[in-house]
C-alpha cells in the first residue's frame, strides 16, 4: 500500500524550531521528486519546498527561503522539512508530496494549482502552530 505519514508538528513559540519528517511506504522516493505543501486555515495551498528527485535542484517559497531546510534520506525512505525562526504566519497544516513531474520543474511542484492539487501522493498531513 503507498503511503505518505508525516510527524513531528506540534505547537511552538516564535523564533522556535521543529523538524517535520515524512515516512514513505510501498514505494521508493529516490525515483520521485518531494516536497512540503502547507494549508492556513481558510487559505489556498502553499508549496514551501519542493527537491527533485536526485537532489539537484531544490526550491523554497520566498515566505520561508533562508529559515526553512528540505532534506532525505533515501536509504531510510524518509523526508524532512527543517523549521527554524519559526513565525505565526507559518501555522498550517503540512503535507508532505511525492510527484515523478514528467517533465515539470520542482518549482512547477510547488507553485502550479495542478500540482498543489493533483500531486501523486499525499500525506494526511501534521500541525504547526505558531503562538506565543
Amino acid at each position: 500500500q503507498l503511503q505518505l505519514v508525516e510527524s513531528g508538528g506540534g505547537s511552538v513559540q516564535p523564533g522556535g524550531s521543529l523538524t517535520l519528517s515524512c515516512a514513505a511506504s510501498g514505494f521508493s522516493l529516490d525515483l520521485h521528486a518531494v516536497g512540503w505543501i502547507r494549508q492556513a486555515p481558510g487559505k489556498e495551498r502553499e508549496g514551501v519546498s519542493c527537491d527533485s528527485s536526485n537532489g539537484g535542484d531544490t526550491y523554497y517559497s520566498d515566505s520561508v527561503k533562508g529559515r526553512f531546510t528540505i532534506s532525505r534520506d533515501n536509504a531510510k525512505n524518509i523526508v524532512y522539512l527543517q523549521m527554524n525562526g519559526l513565525k505565526p504566519e507559518d501555522t498550517a497544516v503540512y503535507y508532505c508530496a511525492v510527484d515523478q513531474l514528467r517533465g515539470a520543474t520542482v518549482q512547477d511542484m510547488c507553485i502550479e494549482e495542478t500540482y498543489l492539487y493533483g500531486m501523486d501522493y499525499l500525506g494526511l498531513g501534521t500541525l504547526v502552530t505558531v503562538s506565543s
